[in-house]
């Protein structure tokens, strides 16, 4: 049984990453009239695409027998405020156009979509006009509430999570041993609750912060790992959702922190007064900004780094195949490509993992309770009492 699931997992495996090559080569290009991707700069350019947000879903594309370029996806709702107020409309309306050759008037406005972001046409303008940087003159942006692809990858994973928990924390109240599903995720909330929450905020305080701990690690796991199916999400590569996350540790363990908390970072004992007020500084700018930032920058530059190697080895099939030849370099991409890809399911575990124990450090910092049972002279020093004295010396 094991042999077989084994099988089934590395078929499903190969499927998606077959899925994805098939993807990548018959993605659209402005250049070609086949659409195909072929050049360096075309490679550069498709994987720069790919790793970022989208108004759409754009599983591949093709050319018919008639010339004509088909896409394959399904669009999803476009929702702006512009200057004539809300707008609402399918991103099909496009014609997955991203160039801002195509204009959709809509509720007394024209909106064009340039380089993934919507931009509304000043009054009286039917195009888009460039500067020498080729930033558009005559548009300018619009708050965009969208429903787009990351948003849909937050949505559903948050279903999975409120379906997957909920069911477990049934079945704890009928029985004591979970079945089905709940097998799965038991040990792994054990795992969060006993290597993470219990070790780094104390015994007595990390029930508090559990919820949130598993919650932040299951979202980032299951997220990491949709990344890398066929749908291209790619919601922990955005800056937006890590520094959501990062500031959602940061609330908690700024509210959290204790009074020894606060006065260790803010009039540090034990060091000459005239240094304190430089110490205090350091670790205000540690708390809330250095923290955060590591944990915003080091889950997005992960995640987004995986995508664009994976998407560079199965590029090597295009951009050497004149000479290693067709099969060579389809043989070696697909080579690389895969074990990279195993590499990218540990590092989805990992970076969800190290996401998880970073902010419980951090907690648990806010938290810690201090030994205050040795006494301070006027300068800070520590002055043990003479019972301490008398046993240190026999």
């Amino acid at each position: 049984m094991k042999e077989v699931s084994r099988s089934v997992g590395t078929l499903l495996l190969l499927f998606a990453l077959c899925f994805s090559l098939q993807g990548f080569a018959s993605s659209e290009s402005d250049d070609k009239a086949d659409g195909a991707v072929s050049t360096k700069e075309e490679v550069e350019a498709y994987i720069q695409h790919h790793i970022k947000d989208s108004h759409d879903f754009h599983l591949f594309s093709y050319t018919n027998g008639a010339g004509e370029r088909k896409h394959v996806g399904f669009p999803l709702p476009v929702i702006v405020w512009s200057s004539n107020g809300l707008a609402s409309f399918m991103s099909s309306a496009f014609h997955h156009d991203d160039s801002g050759e195509v204009i959709v008037e809509k509720n007394g406005s024209r909106f064009v979509k340039l380089h993934s972001k919507i931009y509304e046409l000043d009054g009286g303008a039917n195009e888009v006009k460039f500067d020498e940087a080729h930033h558009p003159t005559n548009a300018h942006k619009v708050l965009d509430f969208s429903m787009t692809k990351s948003v849909v990858g937050i949505l559903l994973v948050g279903l999975l999570m409120l379906w997957g928990f909920s069911s477990l924390a049934k079945q704890y109240k009928t029985k004591k041993v979970p079945t089905g599903f709940g097998r799965v995720l038991e040990p792994l909330v054990i795992y969060v609750r006993d290597e993470i929450a219990k070790p780094n905020i104390g015994e007595k305080k990390y029930r508090k912060f559990t919820g949130y701990l598993l919650t932040v690690f299951f979202f980032i796991w299951i997220l990491n790992l949709l990344g890398l199916t066929p749908l291209g999400f790619n919601v922990t590569g955005q800056l937006a959702v890590t520094a959501a996350l990062a500031i959602f540790t940061l609330i908690i363990y700024t509210v959290s922190g204790n009074k020894d908390y606060w006065m260790h970072m803010l009039w540090m004992p034990g060091v000459p007064v005239l240094i304190r007020p430089v110490l205090a500084i350091i670790e205000l700018a540690g708390a809330f900004l250095i923290k955060p930032f590591s944990l915003l920058v080091r889950l997005f530059a992960n995640i987004s780094a995986g995508h664009i190697v994976v998407m560079s080895l199965i590029a090597i099939m295009f951009t050497l195949k004149n000479s290693l030849g067709v099969a060579g370099a389809t043989g070696l991409s697909l080579v690389l490509s895969f074990f990279i890809t195993l590499i990218e399911v540990l590092v989805a575990f990992l970076q969800a993992y190290i996401f998880t124990m970073l902010s419980a450090l951090f907690i648990g910092m806010a938290v810690a309770e201090h030994d205050h049972e040795h006494e301070h002279d006027a300068h800070g020093h520590e002055v043990a009492d003479a019972e301490d004295v008398r046993e240190n010396f026999i």
